[in-house]
């Protein structure tokens, strides 16, 4: 592997108008670059489609810069170092980064961290042990800040952040009702992640739903969807109820602005606090995450939930475009090697 002079890596074609499709991506194969002092080449094993990058498609400035028409994608991904040119790493470590959609990977030795597939399976450490479960602790514990046999709220619970949300307020001994597209879903919920309660958004209002499942209302709402979900949250918070506004993936497709909440008003009554968050501002809990969601992950509290697609890295805009439909349950994941 480390003599490979040849690899592939997916770029932006075009910027999506709406729903993306197979055309707005291609697949290159390009020459493999030699890592320079303080470099590592990196072969990827696994990597991530997350929902935030439907937004670095389009030119529009945000947290985060957007991807540029002709080049490559980029994101999490997990592989084994194939050359070093740092003392950090030497040839054989596990590692992870943000060298996705591609098959090697180079970068600044200081841009990865290493990982270690004896605790957990590889791919663990884009999920559960990666940027998914550090979103869901630090959005659940710290802007959530629930307490014991409070009610906490979670849409999109089916996802990789919304599944771990759940459980980790199951182990701070919350009730815990989430949200899903499909029955098959809320069955996983309900068996598989031990939710107290879930409901299939594509049946009914959203409210309906939360007036027979929260009849007492809710303390916190862990919000990865925005749009009704949220508007129907707003009218069942109780009062000083916290809102962890994550995502609001029922939105990113979106040509025209959707409206606001139509009820936001009920936040000043209320009282409520309502706050947005980037894990990457969070850094300062990270060795607090990786302890506790280890020993989580260790003990059996929380599970590994991933849907992963086989086929290699030409599987990778259909991976993304699936995860944007709801096709997945738990972290959406496409294998390289």
């Amino acid at each position: 592997m480390a003599d490979a002079r040849k690899g592939r890596e997916i770029h932006l074609k075009s910027r999506p108008q709406g729903e993306p499709t197979p055309s707005n991506f291609e697949l290159v194969e390009v020459d493999i670059p030699e890592p320079a002092e303080g470099q590592v080449l990196v072969r990827n094993h696994f990597m991530s489609v997350d929902p935030y990058m439907r937004g670095r498609m389009n030119d529009t400035k945000s947290y985060v810069p957007p991807y540029q028409i002709g080049r490559p994608l980029d994101g999490g991904a997990v592989g084994q170092v194939v050359r070093s040119r740092s003392s950090a790493f030497k040839e054989g470590d596990f590692v992870v980064g943000n060298g996705g959609w591609r098959e090697y990977s180079v970068g600044d030795a200081k841009g990865y961290t290493p990982v270690d597939p004896g605790v957990a399976p590889l791919q663990a450490y884009l999920g559960v042990l990666g940027m998914p479960g550090q979103t869901a602790y630090v959005g659940l514990l710290e802007i959530g800040q629930p307490k014991a046999g409070e009610t906490v709220f979670v849409s999109g619970a089916a996802g990789a952040v919304g599944g771990l949300v759940g459980q980790i307020a199951k182990v701070k001994g919350c009730r815990t009702v989430g949200s899903a597209g499909s029955a098959e879903k809320v069955k996983h919920l309900r068996e598989k992640l031990g939710f107290d309660a879930a409901f299939n958004y594509k049946d009914g209002p959203a409210a309906q739903a939360l007036d027979a499942l929260c009849p007492e209302g809710i303390d916190v709402y862990f919000d990865n969807v925005g749009g009704e979900q949220l508007d129907a949250a707003l009218g069942k918070m109780k009062n000083f109820g916290r809102i962890a506004l994550c995502g609001a993936i029922s939105q990113y497709n979106a040509t025209h602005r959707p409206p606001g909440p139509s009820n936001l008003v009920l936040a000043v009554g209320k009282r409520l606090t309502l706050r947005g968050f980037i894990v990457s501002d969070h850094r300062e809990h990270y060795a607090d995450f990786v302890r506790e969601m280890s020993g989580w992950l260790r003990e059996g509290k929380v599970t590994l939930q991933e849907t992963i697609v086989e086929g290699g890295l030409g599987k990778a805009p259909e991976a993304f475009i699936g995860l944007l439909r709801g096709d997945n349950t738990g972290k959406m994941l496409v294998k390289l090697a």
